[in-house]
C-alpha cells in the first residue's frame, strides 16, 4: 500500500477529533476517573517497618493495616510492611521515619520516651483510669491529637502520627514466683518501657528498656528475673512460656495503650488528597478490626497458655496495684515541674477522664456478676477433682 498525505479537509477533522478526545478526558477527570500525575509511571509505593518480630501478633496487625489501604487504594499506593531490624532497631524507628529512610512505621509511642518523656502519656501509667479506647477518645475528641502535633514540632520529627488500636490492661509481668508483697520487687532485674521504667523503679526494681524481640533471650541468659510485654498472644508467641510458667494479670503500669502509625510527612503531605482520606479513615477502620481479632486470639491463647503450656496466671495484689498509683502520682509530680509540654498533656487527660472514666462506671453493668452467673459453678464443677466411688 502507499501512503497517502492527509488533505486539508482531512487533517482539520483530525485536529476537532482530538480536541473532543482531550474535552472527554477533561470530562472523566471531572468525574473521578483516575488521572497519572505527572512524572508518575505506576503505584506509589511506600516502605515501612514495624517494630515487632515478624512472627508477632503486633507485627500482624500492621500488615492488616497495610492490607486495606492497598485494597482501598485499589493498589494505587501500596505500602510493604517490613519486621522490627530490618532496616532499623525497634527503638530507631521514629527517627528512620523522620528522615526519610522509611516511609511510615508501625509502634507505640512509648518507645520514643527518650526523645520526650511526654509521649510516655499515650500508653503508660494508670491514664486516670482511662481504658485504651478512651484513651483514643481524648485523642481524637478531647485535645490529644493537637497536644502530640504541638509536641513532635517540639522535638523537630518530621512526621504525621496517627494512634490507634486500642490494648487491653496489660500483665504485670512473668516472673520466677507469684508476686505477693512488694517487697518482691526488690533488686529485681525487670524490663519494661515508657515511663513505666519509673514506676517499676519506685517498686524497687533495676530496669532495663529492651524492644521485644530481646526480651525472652535475655530472661533465658539470666539477665532479667521478670519482664512484661503486653497480651496473652504475643507474650506466648515470643517464648515467655518458655522461661517463666508465672504471669501476674492486672497492673496500672501501662493501663490504657495503644499503636501508632506514622508517616513522613515529606511523603505524606505529597499524596493526593483522596489518598490522604483513605489512609485516614483505614486506620479508624483497623483499630476496631484489630480490638475485635484481639479479642478471639488473646482470649485462645489466655486458654491455650494455662492448658498446653503449664502457665499459672495470679491476680495482682492489691497492695501492689495500690502502691503503683501512689508511685505515679510522684512521678507525674516531677516531670510535671520539668516539663511544661508533658503538665499540659497530662492535665488535659485527668480533665477528660474525670467526666469520661466515671460516665463508664456508672453506666455499664458489672460483668464480673454476668459471668459468675452464667459460667462460674461449671467452671469450679470442672476443675474439682472426680470423688472416688
Amino acid at each position: 500500500m502507499t501512503s497517502k498525505t492527509p488533505s486539508p479537509a482531512s487533517a482539520g477533522t483530525r485536529r476537532k477529533f482530538l480536541k473532543a478526545s482531550s474535552g472527554v478526558a477533561a470530562a472523566g477527570a471531572a468525574l473521578g476517573f483516575p488521572m497519572i500525575a505527572k512524572g508518575q509511571t505506576g503505584p506509589i509505593s511506600l516502605r515501612w517497618q514495624s517494630t515487632w518480630p515478624a512472627k508477632d501478633i503486633f507485627h500482624e496487625f500492621a500488615l492488616d493495616y497495610a492490607k486495606k489501604v492497598n485494597d482501598m487504594t485499589g493498589g494505587d499506593l501500596k505500602i510493604e510492611v517490613l519486621p522490627a531490624g530490618a532496616v532499623v532497631p525497634a527503638f530507631g524507628l521514629l527517627d528512620a521515619v523522620s528522615k526519610g529512610t522509611l516511609d511510615g512505621g508501625h509502634g507505640v509511642l512509648v518507645y520514643h520516651y527518650g526523645k520526650q518523656n511526654a509521649l510516655a502519656l499515650w500508653g503508660s501509667g494508670p491514664a486516670y483510669g482511662l481504658d485504651g479506647n478512651m484513651l483514643l477518645a481524648w485523642h481524637k475528641y478531647g485535645g490529644g491529637r493537637e497536644l502530640l502535633n504541638k509536641l513532635y514540632a517540639s522535638i523537630g520529627a518530621n512526621v504525621v502520627s496517627f494512634p490507634y488500636g486500642p490494648h487491653p490492661t496489660q500483665p504485670l509481668g512473668w516472673f520466677k514466683k507469684p508476686i505477693t508483697k512488694l517487697s518482691d520487687f526488690k533488686g529485681m532485674k525487670f524490663r519494661t518501657v515508657g515511663i513505666s521504667i519509673d514506676m517499676y523503679t519506685g517498686l524497687g526494681a533495676a530496669v532495663n528498656a529492651l524492644p521485644g524481640g530481646e526480651i525472652v533471650p535475655a530472661m533465658d541468659r539470666g539477665l532479667l528475673d521478670g519482664a512484661e510485654f503486653n497480651n496473652a498472644s504475643s507474650d506466648r508467641l515470643l517464648g515467655f512460656p518458655d522461661v517463666s510458667k508465672v504471669c501476674m494479670l492486672q497492673s496500672f503500669h501501662q493501663n490504657a495503650e495503644q499503636f501508632e502509625i506514622t508517616f513522613n510527612k515529606t511523603k505524606y503531605d505529597a499524596l493526593p488528597e483522596k489518598m490522604k482520606a483513605i489512609i485516614s479513615n483505614a486506620v479508624e477502620a483497623a483499630s476496631a478490626d484489630m480490638s475485635w481479632k484481639a479479642i478471639d486470639r488473646y482470649s485462645q491463647d489466655y486458654i491455650e497458655l494455662q492448658t498446653k503450656q503449664g502457665v499459672k496466671f495470679y491476680k495482682t495484689p492489691d497492695a501492689v496495684l495500690r502502691e503503683q498509683l501512689t508511685v505515679m502520682d510522684s512521678i507525674i509530680t516531677k516531670k510535671s515541674a520539668e516539663n511544661p509540654l508533658f503538665k499540659e498533656i497530662n492535665e488535659s487527660q485527668k480533665k477528660f477522664a474525670e467526666r469520661a472514666v466515671k460516665w463508664d462506671l456508672d453506666t455499664y453493668a458489672n460483668r464480673r456478676m454476668a459471668y459468675d452467673y452464667y459460667f462460674a459453678k461449671a467452671a469450679a464443677a470442672k476443675a474439682a477433682p472426680a470423688k472416688k466411688g
